[in-house]
């Protein structure tokens, strides 16, 4: 490596191996020697994100050959270069792990260019949500422009994100939050509807809205049969979380009668070769749309490395609007 680069870093770990945000804590770790193909980024910001918090808890370990330390996506630097990146070039990247932390390695190809107009904070909260949404509501829901696409969660950093991507390509977009507040932040993100579901059954607002084409569902549980109902025929269901339940009852007669499809992708386990293509889609895609300003990411809060316990409790609290991002 550079004689610019020490030989050791900050990073945060979790004492134990598992346990609650209070586990996490910053120690002095070795700075990750980047293998052939990979370059060793400088992080300036690292995204704090939901599959972090399963992680901390023992149920969503590392892929092989990944850092077992959190993060998933940050911002920097290169500071060893490789692929077509120098030392010096502004990134943001999608990791198998170890983002939180002063350096972070990835597979070149896993890596975009800063888009204009963002700095690091903001680009930091964009490659995991991007990545998910883009593989999950474009490529498995094949959600096309005129179509109505109904997202929970809608502020959350995947919903945030899924709500600016599908009005950029030309689809409808029906969101459920849960309370009037957190509805009218997605009419504000560009919801053409927004239902607050403490108030509202969102399948019967659905269905006065002509039904939904596709659906990205992180809830899971009971919500499953009241999609399917609100489902167009021909439409697709997207699973990317079950935050409600992890198991569902399948009503099959009126799954063959909608010609329904029911899908759903983790975006970690994916070999190297399948992140490198979806980055490639992702860059001639979506970096378009953030140029152009139709996506920007909401960051609810930033909280500096050191501090990633505190980051984590914040999120599980789900008062946030947006994504929790760490600076460095």
């Amino acid at each position: 490596m550079s004689n610019s680069v020490p030989a050791t870093m900050r990073a945060i770990v979790i004492e134990g191996g598992k346990g609650p945000a209070a586990a996490l804590r910053a120690e002095t770790l070795p700075t990750p020697q980047p293998k052939p193909g990979e370059i060793l980024i400088a992080v300036r910001a690292a995204g704090v994100n939901r599959p972090d918090l399963v992680q901390r808890a023992g149920a969503y370990p590392p892929p092989p050959g990944a850092p077992d330390t959190l993060g998933l996506e940050v911002a920097g630097e290169v500071a060893v270069a490789a692929g077509r990146w120098q030392v010096g070039d502004q990134v943001c990247a999608l990791l198998g792990g170890g983002g939180y932390a002063q350096y972070a390695v990835c597979d070149a190809r896993h890596a975009l260019p800063l888009p204009a107009g963002l700095d690091f904070v903001q680009a930091a909260a964009l490659p995991e949500t991007v990545f998910t949404v883009y593989a999950n509501v474009f490529e498995h829901g094949s959600l096309k422009a005129g179509e109505n696409l109904l997202v929970h969660g809608a502020t959350s950093g995947i919903g945030v994100t899924a709500i600016q991507m599908a009005k950029a390509a030309g689809a409808k977009v029906i969101a459920t939050g849960r309370g009037a507040d957190k509805a009218a932040v997605a009419r504000a993100l560009g919801a053409d509807v927004a239902v607050d579901t403490t108030a509202e059954d969102f399948t019967e607002v659905c269905k006065r809205e002509g039904g939904v084409d596709v659906v990205l569902d992180m809830v899971g549980g009971d919500y499953f049969k009241k999609e399917l109902d609100a489902l167009k025929t021909g439409g697709r269901i997207v699973f990317v979380a079950s935050l409600a339940g992890g198991e569902a009852s399948l009503p099959i007669f009126k799954l063959m009668q909608k010609r329904a499809v029911v899908t759903g992708s983790l975006l970690r386990p994916r070999s190297a070769d399948e992140k490198a293509r979806l980055a490639a889609e992702v860059e001639r895609v979506v970096w378009p749309w953030v140029a152009q300003g139709l996506l920007r990411p909401p960051v609810d809060a930033t909280f500096p490395l050191e501090q990633a316990a505190q980051a984590h409790a914040h999120l599980e609290a789900g008062g946030h609007v947006g994504k929790v991002v760490l600076t460095v």
